[in-house]
């Protein structure tokens, strides 16, 4: 079982992120919203990629799933009105 603010914390140590929020209660299965400069000129399947190796083995063993949304922080300057964040 894993914490939500672990996999947080994993994230921020592996990749430059201007916002993160891991949100996930039965240990196993999350969802979150990434910002980072890093996904920059990037397709979404690399961005997800990006966080997933920040993550490295856990993926998929100790961590189910992970839905993903993730954004450039220019991306993210228009959305997080929208989203109430």
């Amino acid at each position: 079982m894993f914490d939500a603010k672990e996999i947080q914390r994993l994230i921020q140590a592996g990749l430059p992120c201007d916002f993160i929020q891991i949100e996930g209660d039965d240990g196993v299965h999350f969802t979150g919203i990434v910002v980072s400069p890093a996904f920059a000129g990037k397709l979404r399947v690399r961005q997800h990629q990006a966080v997933y190796a920040a993550l490295g083995p856990l993926m998929g063993n100790e961590i189910h799933a992970l839905q993903l949304q993730t954004y450039t922080p220019e991306q993210w300057a228009t959305v997080r009105k929208d989203l109430g964040l």
